[in-house]
């Protein structure tokens, strides 16, 4: 049995604001440190639930943040920037099951620290389904025929990721108050629930289906302003349509379309704001 476990920032037990998630901020080392404890709550109990192997992909930011020195020895790390597959990176069919922690909402979205990729994408749809970070990620998992079986992260994370995939296990760590404002559980708590629920969505592994995406998807980026989608729109084989932020792409598969959401997601961020 083979784990894969991607692990961002922004659902990370305790964390609530931009100060414990930004390397330049005064929280952001007790952040990481919780996150490196969280991470090991969740590959831990992956071995001790029968898992061969467990791979750790970093998925927050530049993707540098867990303490390599500090993780499980048994497990192996995906480290670093730039992944042609970002916070999917390293996935593929030789995998039992994947497991997102510290997971989000989607942008626009009630959630701790909500957002899409950046904070200036309002929502991402493939075909006519609105998906943020949690849902791409599964359909790239599902394009391997590898199901999420459990998402760890704030309350909303946990909602949607029940409204995208049928019996999944959710483990919330931490409620939502307000974007920046949360209810949390301690780290020890949260650990222990972090274990049972890890351990459960192995056993329940075979009631989970993989999150299949279509055929040929279309992707559509709606970015906050019309620079963003004017930047976006320079990739070829897009089209900006007209009068609004939306920049629209035809994919020949959902990992084409991941790979074009990495790249125009990082060409509207070249937008100045002046």
């Amino acid at each position: 049995m083979k784990i894969y476990v991607s692990v961002d920032m922004e659902g990370i037990t305790g964390l609530a604001d931009e100060t414990h998630v930004n390397s330049s901020r005064h929280n952001y080392e007790r952040g990481r440190e919780i996150m490196t404890d969280e991470a090991n709550y969740v590959i831990e109990s992956a071995f001790e639930a029968g898992a061969k192997e467990v791979i750790v992909n970093d998925s927050h930011s530049k993707m540098n943040n867990l303490l390599i020195e500090r993780l499980h020895p048994e497990t192996q790390l995906i480290s670093g920037d730039v992944k042609p597959y970002s916070m999917v990176q390293g996935i593929d069919d030789s995998f039992y099951g994947a497991i997102f922690t510290g997971y989000h909402a989607r942008a626009s979205k009630k959630g701790v620290m909500s957002h899409t990729m950046i904070f200036g994408v309002r929502e991402i749809y493939i075909n006519d389904v609105a998906v943020g970070e949690l849902g791409f990620n599964a359909y790239v998992a599902g394009y391997h025929g590898v199901p999420v079986i459990m998402v760890a992260g704030d309350d909303q994370a946990a909602m949607e990721a029940e409204a995208l995939i049928p019996n999944i296990t959710t483990a919330v760590v931490k409620e939502t108050i307000s974007r920046s404002v949360v209810k949390s559980l301690t780290p020890v708590k949260a650990g222990e629930l972090l274990k049972e629920k890890t351990a459960l969505a192995i056993k329940n592994r075979e009631n989970v289906k993989p999150l299949t995406p279509p055929d040929r998807p279309l992707m559509a980026i709606e970015f906050a302003n019309y620079g963003q989608a004017e930047w976006a729109a320079l990739m070829p084989g897009t089209e900006h349509v007209e009068n609004t932020t939306i920049v629209r792409f035809h994919a020949s598969d959902i990992l084409e379309a991941y790979r074009a959401m990495l790249v125009m997601t990082e060409l509207a961020m070249r937008t100045t704001f002046c």
